[in-house]
C-alpha cells in the first residue's frame, strides 16, 4: 500500500494494515510481516512506541526515541537516528496476521 493512501487513511482515523518492507526493523517488524497502525495525535506518542511517521520527506514505520515540546525523534532498530518530525499519522498495534 502506498505511504500517501497509509497516511491519509490514519488521519481519516481509520486502522490500516499492511505490509512492511526493509530490515531496519527486525527483529520488531521482519520484511513482508503484516502490521496494524491505529491513528495516533502528536500529544499522545511515547518513547518506545512504534510509529508511522514523515520525516524529511519520506515515510517511515520506526521507534519513537526522544520527545521534546512539539516534535519526536525517530530512530530504526538498529541505533540509526533518521531526525526530528511532527508528522505522525498512527502508532504500531499489531505485527503478524
Amino acid at each position: 500500500m502506498n505511504s500517501l493512501i497509509i497516511a491519509d487513511k490514519l488521519k481519516k482515523g481509520e486502522t490500516v494494515s499492511y505490509k512492511a518492507h526493509g530490515n531496519s526493523m527486525t527483529p520488531i517488524i521482519r520484511t513482508g510481516q503484516k502490521v496494524t497502525l491505529k491513528p495516533i495525535k502528536l500529544s499522545e506518542v511515547k518513547k518506545g512506541d512504534t510509529v508511522f511517521c514523515k520525516v524529511k520527506g519520506r515515510f517511515f514505520t520506526h521507534l519513537v526515541t526522544g520527545i521534546k515540546k512539539d516534535q519526536v525523534q525517530i530512530s530504526n532498530n538498529n541505533g540509526h537516528v533518521n531526525g526530528w518530525t511532527s508528522q505522525v499519522f498512527g502508532v504500531l498495534i499489531k505485527v503478524g496476521e
